[in-house]
C-alpha cells in the first residue's frame, strides 16, 4: 500500500475504486471449521484471479458459525496460498492482546510475505463478556485505552537503531505494516483522522452511523506519513446472482444469522429457505432489514444500482464485500458476477 494510491478523490464512481473482500469464514449447517478453511483458502485464489484489491480476515470468538478466531494464523493460510491479493485482518480486536503480540505476528507476516500485509484494528472484543474474560481481558481492557495500545503498537514498529527502546517486536520493527482503524461509531473514526490512517466502517451490519462517522473521519483528518488524505472504506453485504429471485433467496441465510445474534443465539450457517415469513415476526424483519440495509442483493444489473448508490452517497474510497452465502460454489459466483459488474475482471 502507498500513499498514491490511498488518496482520497471526489466524485469517483463505483469502476474508479478497488473492491475488497471481507471474509468470516463461515462454517455451515453441517459442516466444520477445516472445510471452512479450505472454503476460505478457495474463495482468496479466485479473488486474486478476478482481480480484487484485498482479502480480509475478521477476529471473532465462542462463534460456532465462525472460523476465523486465530485470525493471524488464518492471514499466514490465505497469503501464503496467493501470491499479489492484500492480506490482512478486518480486524484484530486489539483490547484482547498484547500490542507486542501483534506487532511479532504481524511483522512475522510481513516478513514472510512483504508488500502484501494489511493490519486492520478495531476496539470491540469481538464476543461475549465471558468470553472477554477468557481471553485474559483485564479491567483496563474495555476498549477505553485503545489509543494507549495503538501508540505501544505502533512505537513497536518503528526503526529501533539508536534507541533506548528496552522492548523490541522482532520480527517487526522497521517494516511498514499499514494500519487500519476500524469501528462502528465515531470513537475510531475521529481518531483514525488525528492520526491520518485509514479508515474503514462496518456499514455491513451497522448502517446507522456511517454517515456522520464518515464526516467526522473526514473533518478530523490531519495529514499523516501514511495519508496526505483521507481514504474511507465502507462494508457493503453483496448478493449476486443470475436472478434477483435467486439472490433473495441466498440472501435468508444471512438473513437466519442475524436473527439469531438479535435473538441471543448463535450457529452454524443455515442453508437459504424459500420464505422467511415463518422464521420471524414482523419486529424482527424490521430490524434484521435495518441492520443489513447497507446489502445489495440481486442480479448483477441489480447489484450494479444498488452498490453506485452506496458509492456517490459515501464518496467512498474502497469497498469491502461480506457474503453470508451458505452454498460455497454459489458463493464463488456472487463473487464473479460482482467482479464483472464493478469491471474489475
Amino acid at each position: 500500500m502507498t500513499e498514491a494510491n490511498l488518496d482520497h478523490t471526489a466524485s469517483k464512481t463505483l469502476r474508479d475504486i478497488p473492491i475488497s473482500i471481507l471474509d468470516l469464514a463461515p462454517i455451515t449447517a453441517g459442516s466444520t471449521a477445516a472445510q471452512s478453511l479450505r472454503n476460505t483458502l478457495d474463495l482468496a485464489q479466485h479473488a486474486e484471479k478476478w482481480g480484487y484489491n484485498r482479502y480480509w480476515l475478521a477476529e471473532h470468538h465462542n462463534m460456532p458459525g465462525i472460523a476465523s478466531s486465530a485470525t493471524s494464523v488464518v492471514i499466514g493460510h490465505v497469503a501464503g496460498g496467493t501470491s499479489k491479493i492484500r492480506v490482512g485482518s478486518g480486524g484484530i480486536m486489539l483490547p484482547n492482546h498484547a500490542p507486542l503480540v501483534i506487532a511479532e505476528q504481524f511483522g512475522t507476516l510481513e516478513s514472510l510475505y512483504p508488500g502484501r500485509i494489511d493490519l486492520g484494528l478495531g476496539r470491540a472484543p469481538g464476543s461475549d463478556q465471558l468470553t472477554s474474560r477468557a481471553l485474559r481481558r483485564g479491567p483496563g481492557s474495555d476498549g477505553q485505552d485503545f489509543p494507549d495500545r495503538l501508540g505501544e503498537l505502533r512505537n513497536y514498529f518503528q526503526p529501533t537503531s539508536g534507541s533506548s527502546m528496552r522492548i523490541r517486536a522482532i520480527p517487526g520493527e522497521g517494516l511498514h505494516v499499514p494500519i487500519w482503524l476500524l469501528g462502528s461509531s465515531g470513537f475510531s473514526a475521529q481518531l483514525a483522522g488525528q492520526l491520518g490512517l485509514p479508515f474503514s466502517f462496518a456499514s455491513h451490519f451497522a448502517p446507522d452511523y456511517l454517515m456522520a462517522a464518515l464526516d467526522l473521519y473526514r473533518t478530523s483528518f490531519r495529514p499523516s506519513s501514511e495519508l496526505s488524505k483521507p481514504y474511507a472504506m465502507i462494508g457493503v453485504n453483496v448478493i449476486c446472482a443470475d436472478t434477483d429471485e435467486e439472490a433473495q433467496r441466498l440472501a435468508t441465510s444471512p438473513y437466519q444469522q442475524f436473527l439469531n445474534i438479535i435473538r441471543g443465539r448463535t450457529g452454524q450457517l443455515s442453508p437459504p429457505v424459500d420464505s422467511m415469513d415463518d422464521l420471524w415476526n414482523l419486529q424482527e424483519q424490521a430490524i434484521v432489514k435495518r441492520q443489513l440495509s447497507f446489502s445489495a442483493i440481486g442480479s448483477p444489473a441489480t447489484v450494479r444500482a444498488q452498490l453506485e448508490q452506496f458509492q456517490q452517497s459515501t464518496d467512498a474510497d474502497e469497498i469491502i464485500v461480506a457474503a453470508a452465502i451458505y452454498d460455497h460454489q454459489a458463493r464463488l459466483r456472487s463473487y464473479e458476477l460482482l467482479a464483472e459488474v464493478v469491471g474489475i475482471k
